[in-house]
């Protein structure tokens, strides 16, 4: 009698179905063939680029979803959007809590323009109540370009794998030409030094998979006062006094 060994009835259970992934995934509800699900996302593309042409001078904010407003990242990322409102920018977020409702909440504040770029989630992220503006998306995809062609400047609070994958996003368009370059503002020095001592001396230096250019693509501010004047500088707004 033939003996199964472990790695092989393990191997069994979890081998997948050979059949192309595309097909092994199931329509949504509201879509029943791949004509209705093209079509939804370019429905969700011209919405929303529809949504940004409303807006000229703009801030998008990324972080953690998790931090609460007792905490100092919370009120840092509220007096930034708050301060960069009042002189003309529209804040843009994710649209959900943390970071994304913080910088909301001062744009709310300062009567400032303040719209929620949102993904639709089960049992998960909501808009926060001071969005003024906003568009649902069922696709990260279609909402990642959205959040990529937002704004005049990019700022990055600690956060998690979505706020690292959009700070590499706009880093490789940036470095690739693909769009012009654009001010990254990397708020929290504690937070930001140990991946930018690894892409300086790791990506750089030893693998050299990067260029000494790429290493100026972005900024570090460790305090509002620091973030709120490199973005000024960085961006034309006749009205701001540094």
């Amino acid at each position: 009698m033939k003996q199964v060994t472990e790695v092989e009835e393990a191997s069994e259970k979890i081998n997948p179905p050979l059949v192309c992934r595309l097909n092994r995934e199931s329509f949504p509800a509201d879509e029943s063939s791949m004509a209705e699900r093209v079509g939804r996302i370019a429905a969700e593309f011209i919405e929303g680029f529809e949504l940004l042409k409303k807006y000229d001078l703009a801030a998008s904010f990324f972080g953690t979803a998790r931090c609460t407003s007792e905490s100092r990242v919370y009120q840092d990322v509220e007096e930034l959007a708050r301060r960069l409102a009042q002189v003309g920018f529209t804040i843009i977020t994710g649209g959900a809590s943390g970071v994304m409702e913080a910088a909301n909440r001062g744009a709310f504040a300062s009567k400032g323009n303040s719209v929620g770029i949102n993904i639709d989630l089960p049992n998960e992220q909501s808009p926060n109540k001071y969005i003024t503006d906003s568009k649902d998306f069922h696709y990260f995809f279609t909402r990642k370009v959205m959040l990529t062609y937002a704004s005049e400047v990019y700022v990055y609070f600690p956060g998690g794998f979505g706020t690292l994958d959009e700070f590499f996003e706009i880093a490789t368009l940036v470095q690739t030409k693909k769009i012009e370059p654009i001010p990254i503002v990397l708020v929290g020095k504690e937070y930001w030094t140990p991946l930018l001592e690894w892409m300086e001396k790791g990506l750089y230096e030893k693998h050299h998979t990067i260029s000494k250019e790429d290493l100026n693509i972005y900024s570090v501010a460790d305090s509002v006062d620091e973030a709120y004047n490199i973005i000024i500088k960085r961006v034309c707004v006749p009205e701001a006094t540094v």
